[in-house]
This record gives C-alpha cells, structure tokens and sequence, in this order.
C-alpha cells in the first residue's frame, strides 16, 4: 500500500454536511464539496491486510486495496479504470450504497473502518472532472438485439454491459426518465437527479436506444419483444408494496411511502402532479417503517414544514455497538442515525400499529399504537406481545408507509409471457439468469426480491453476461465470481 502505517497516522472522516437548519430548506444534497487532501488522507487509512474481507462484502466485487492505493498516489485515471472494471455506475454508489464493504473491512475489528464509499465517490467525481469517463461505444456490432426491461440500475448495468458486448440494446422505461428508484424514489436531498442524466446521456451516446414512456405490457406486448429481439431482460423490480391490512386502512391520507417520494422528485423536476397531491406540510406525520426509505419520508416531510414527524418501528432498538452474536465481519446490527433523523423528528422502538382513526368525513385524524415486549422463544427465534396499559391514540393526518415490498408486479407482462414465479413471487431464474422461457432473462429486485442498488448493479452485470453467452456461446464480458467455461451454452 501506498502509506503502510496509514490507518495509525489518519482518524476516520467524512465530508461535513450542510447544517440541518439550512438543508431543511432544498433538495440539494447535503454534503459539503472536499478537497483532495480529504481523500489522499483516507485512502492512506487503507491497511496491507493480507485477505481484503472488503471484496466479499462488496456484492459487485470492486478491487478496493488497489483503488485505493491508486487515490493516495493521486493516480485519478488508474483510480477510475480499476473501479469501472467492476462498478459501471461508482456515482451512484458513492452516494447511496450503505457500504457492506466497510462492515467487512479487516480495520474495522477494532478502529473505524476506512471510509470506502467516500472514495468511490469521490473518484467518480474526479474522473467526471477530468474527463477519464467518456463514450467508449463497442468497435464492431454482433447483430444481436436485446430487449432490457426496467431502467432502475439493474436494467441500466445489464444494458451498459450487453452494449459493451457489441448488441444493439433498447432500454424500456415506462416513466418519462430512467433510473427507476434513482429517479423516482430515493430523494434529491440523497442523490440529485442530474447525477443520473449524466450517466443516462453517456449511455446513449454510447449507442444504447432509451425508450422512455414506454410501458411494456401495456404499449408493446410480450409477443412483440419476442418477435423483434433475441433476448429479453427483465429488471422491471419489486414494486408491489407490502401493505398494513388494518382497521382504518382506507381512510384518507393513508399512502404507501414510495408514491409520497415520487410526488416529490416529480415536484423538483418542475412536473405537474396530476393524482391526488400527497403532502405533510401542517400535518402530524407518522411514518411506519424504521428503515431508509422510512428515514428519506422523515428528510422529505421535514422539508414540507410537517406540524411534527413521527418514525415507528416494529422491532427493538438495536444496539449502539456489535453484539457477542454479531461478530465482524457480518453486516453490523447497530442503530443507525441518518441525516434526515438529524433534520428532527421522533423515533420509536418496539412500537405496534393497531389501527387507523378517521373523522366523519373519512379523513385520518390519528393512529392507535401500543408498546411491545420482545423475547427470544425456545425455538431461538424471537417474537413479542403488546404491554399491557401502553395501548394510546397518537394525532395523525399523514401515515406513510414503508415496510417494504413483497415481490415483482405479476400482471401485465409477466402474465403475457406466462413466466414462473418463485414461492415469494418473484421471477423464477435459474444460476444463468434464464427465466422458464427459454430467452428471456430476469435481474435485479424483479428476481432476488428488494435489496441494495449495488447488488442490482450486479445482478444486472451477471445477467448481461449470461445473455451474452447465450447469443454467442462464450462471453468476455467480467464477472466477479463465474469463469467463462461455467456460462458456455452447450
């Protein structure tokens, strides 16, 4: 490494962040700009450790000793050519990823671990500066078209690679923009939008054919993919939100919480909101779901000026720090506070919705929650009964949603194409990508169910690549953990 007693001389840091008193007041992100020195200094914290347990912590496989090493050199272009060889889109997870590599990084036994997704981000940015990332179109074109459905980031990685592999990709996107929840969904404040302009205006200049607008299914039918392309890939995501059957539900003012963060980033765009507006601006607002996307309705109802913002999480609060039974370098079960938690609001713990309560009219007017217990059963698995004395009514005129989502939408296209499902409802894929029809591939949140932008980055680089094999017999195309002979169609 670069500087061997790095991770002794250097503390952990990150760039500081905005206040939270002015942020409150845009959807720009929150994050101070860094100078290089910044970087250098972390980098430097990066250990000759002998095994990186960061690479099985990364689900793309990114080489982050030697990217590293090439930051505290100040070799920007070496930076970016190690990370794009495993990561076609470092600008997003720069931004976004929760940073599994940092949990497995072997300084993180006893210190802060090195700050990875920082510099992932900064050299993206760097690299964009200087010009390192440009339109690399493939030299000669195989002849082979590839249908990609769905352009959230499994659909944007698996047509950036089959392009690289020389196929005439089009990329279907039934909203008026790509980027599926890096568009619609995670907030300005976490990501802004021009981030992924840039990355969709470089995609088609690399000759990759985006169709916005387009709902596959309902505009061009499965038959059609079938009859103009070779291969299909279906990244179309899990977008069947998980709902909270109880008494009250249907009153309004009651929402799924990805439908009161799409209204918003459609907002910033300057659209027209032509559905029932959704907002917490005046309104005691409470949010259910402990996780991100419960964290960015906090960030997002604090910057409508809520009359107060309320968070409820089903389980006990976690620990401030690992447990005997969660050793490194397992992901860390700790409390976590985001930026939109600093923004203000309340958070609770170990908290049971009951049911909804509405006024005359139909309109919510508050929530009936109570206090739980959690114990640990004789089978080890846990489970909780409510505190008796604790059930309350607690004020609320917004509720929001966000437990999650149960699997991939089943009508429409899937339906068209008649393809299996897995017992969780999500498309059924064998270890190549390949759904039950023969050329039609499945990546991304649509086939392992919700997870990280960076495990759909690479589900949809080791689908592209199984497509590639599949249209030619043999690929070029890297994969993190699957050699060339595994993929070969016989």
């Amino acid at each position: 490494m670069g500087k061997i007693t790095g991770f002794k001389e250097f503390d952990r840091n990150l760039p500081s962040a905005r206040d939270p008193k002015e942020r409150i007041n845009d959807y720009n992100e929150i994050y101070q700009v860094q100078d290089e020195k910044l970087s250098n200094e972390q980098s430097a914290r990066c250990m000759d450790c002998g095994v990186p347990f960061c690479h099985s912590g990364c689900p793309v496989g990114n080489k982050i000793p030697d990217f590293n090493d090439a930051v505290y050199k100040g070799d920007w272009k070496l930076a970016i050519e190690i990370l794009s060889t495993t990561n076609n889109f470092p600008e997003f997870t720069g931004r976004i990823c929760p940073a599994p590599c940092e949990a497995s990084c072997v300084l993180g036994i006893n210190k802060p671990p090195v700050a990875i997704e920082f510099i992932e981000k900064s050299i993206a940015e760097k690299a964009w500066e200087l010009g390192y990332i440009q339109p690399s179109p493939p030299e000669v074109r195989t002849g082979k078209t590839v249908a990609v459905v769905g352009s959230g980031p499994a659909g944007m990685a698996a047509a950036a690679q089959l392009n690289k592999a020389g196929h005439t990709v089009t990329l279907f996107e039934k909203q008026d923009r790509i980027g599926g929840l890096l568009q619609y969904g995670i907030p300005d404040f976490k990501l802004e939008k021009w981030v992924v302009e840039r990355r969709a205006n470089l995609m088609k200049e690399e000759g990759i054919i985006i169709k916005t607008g387009v709902h596959v299914g309902v505009d061009i039918s499965a038959d059609e993919l079938k009859k103009e392309f070779d291969a299909v890939v279906l990244c179309c995501g899990a977008e069947v939100p998980r709902d909270l059957p109880i008494p009250g539900r249907e009153f309004k003012g009651v929402h799924f919480a990805m439908d009161f963060l799409r209204q918003q980033n459609k907002r910033n765009q300057g659209a027209t909101i032509t559905e029932e507006e959704i907002l917490a601006t005046g309104k005691n607002v409470v949010v259910i779901g402990g996780g991100d996307t419960g964290a960015d309705c906090v960030g997002t109802s604090n910057r409508h000026r809520a009359k107060s913002v309320t968070q409820i999480e089903l389980l006990a609060q976690p620990p401030k720090n690992r447990t005997e039974d969660n050793p490194w370098p397992n992901w860390p079960m700790i409390l976590r506070t985001s930026s939109s938690h600093e923004e203000g609001g309340e958070r609770n713990w170990a908290m049971l919705t009951k049911s909804f309560v509405g006024d005359e009219n139909g309109n919510l007017k508050g929530i009936v929650v109570v206090n739980l217990s959690w114990e640990t059963g004789e089978n080890g698995r846990p489970s909780f009964k409510e505190i008796e004395g604790t059930e309350r009514e607690i004020p609320c005129e917004l509720a929001l949603l966000a437990i999650g989502f149960v699997h991939t939408q089943p009508k429409g296209l899937l339906e068209q194409f008649s393809i299996a499902l897995d017992e969780r409802g999500n498309i059924k894929a064998n270890e190549k990508y390949q759904t039950s029809i023969d050329n039609v591939f499945a990546a991304g949140d649509a086939r392992r169910g919700q997870s990280l932008v960076v495990w759909a980055i690479s589900e949809g680089r080791e689908a592209a690549r199984a497509v590639d094999c599949y249209l030619m017999g043999t690929s070029t195309l890297p994969s993190k953990d699957i050699s060339p002979l595994d993929l070969v169609v016989e």
